[in-house]
């Protein structure tokens, strides 16, 4: 129904800037809300930061200030823009996409991911 494919991953020097897409197939992409998630070896999932339809956002701590999470409606589009990137950033970014209504039921759907290094 929904595909999700990610880019801009790569390897950055501490302190770096990097931009993350995901673009989007399929269709209500504006009902969604749209998170980035992050997992490093040897770690738990986390979501780095979300935003609502309505342009609404969160960022977990970590991130809070550096990162910033935007979308773009009309190109089916959201972006993860990370600035002062740190060696504890290192992890696979992976899009997600999610609709939860207690009549309708729930939508989830995943990205491939992409890879984000940040040497010391």
């Amino acid at each position: 129904q929904v595909q999700l494919v990610e880019s801009g991953g790569g390897l950055v020097q501490s302190g770096g800037s990097l931009r993350l897409s995901c673009a989007a197939s399929g269709k209500n992409f504006d009902i969604f809300t749209m998170k980035w998630f992050r997992q490093a070896p040897g770690k738990e999932q986390e979501m780095v930061a979300s935003i609502t339809p309505d342009g609404r956002t969160n960022y977990d701590d970590s991130v809070k200030g550096r990162f910033t999470i935007s979308r773009d409606n009309a190109k089916l589009a959201v972006y993860l823009q990370m600035n002062s990137l740190k060696p504890e950033d290192t992890a696979v970014y992976t899009c997600n996409a999610a609709f939860h209504d207690h009549r309708i039921g729930d939508y989830t759907y995943w990205g491939q991911g992409t890879q984000v290094t940040v040497s010391t």
